[in-house]
């Protein structure tokens, strides 16, 4: 589950690198992105990867929260995501994330090699607004003594993959995320053991 993530000048300009440039339009939101916030996401709209603003999480049926995660297992089972994953893959650079674990102790994930983490996701419209939910899956060896289930990482020489290739994106909703480090800032301790 990821429910808030990080990103910072290192990643706008590893963004600016793929895209050749970030419409002046777009704005630059730098630190934590929440659900429902605007964020800096990856697309393929163009014939080569553009930068885009989206807002994160589509909204549910209900109009009471929403959704800001797929399980990678079974994005294509479900209707309400199933021709998104199909047709509009998208991808979240961002410089870290976070996950809680059951004593809601934060712990921030990155990469030990990269400034940037590439995060697999999809976008739809609602309402005439894009909106983007990112892809989940089993936590591997580095997340998983925090929660269960981590983002589902890209490596950067798969991002046009992820975007454009209908046959590549299959394998990928199956394969292991890459090992990140992590740190805490602190962590609640109990006065009973």
């Amino acid at each position: 589950m990821c429910g808030r993530y990080y990103i910072d000048d290192g990643a706008f300009r590893e963004i600016e690198k793929i895209t050749r440039k970030i419409d002046s339009k777009i704005k630059k939101e730098r630190g934590d992105i929440f659900p429902s916030q605007a964020a800096v996401i990856l697309t393929g709209k163009e014939q080569k990867l553009s930068a885009d603003e989206m807002f994160w999480g589509f909204p549910q049926y209900n109009r009471k929260g929403l959704l800001i995660n797929a399980r990678a297992e079974t994005v294509l089972e479900k209707r309400t995501f199933r021709d998104s994953m199909l047709h509009r893959r998208c991808v979240i650079p961002a410089s870290r994330f976070y996950e809680w674990d059951s004593g809601k102790n934060k712990a921030t994930f990155m990469r030990p090699d990269s400034s940037v983490i590439y995060i697999a996701g999809f976008y739809n419209c609602f309402q005439n607004e894009e909106r983007f939910i990112i892809l989940t899956t089993q936590a591997n060896a580095s997340v998983v003594k925090v929660h269960g289930r981590m983002p589902l990482i890209l490596e950067e020489n798969e991002l046009e993959n992820w975007v454009y290739d209908e046959k590549y994106f299959e394998f990928a909703l199956r394969k292991t995320p890459a090992q990140l480090k992590s740190f805490r800032e602190y962590e609640q301790q109990s006065l009973f053991e």
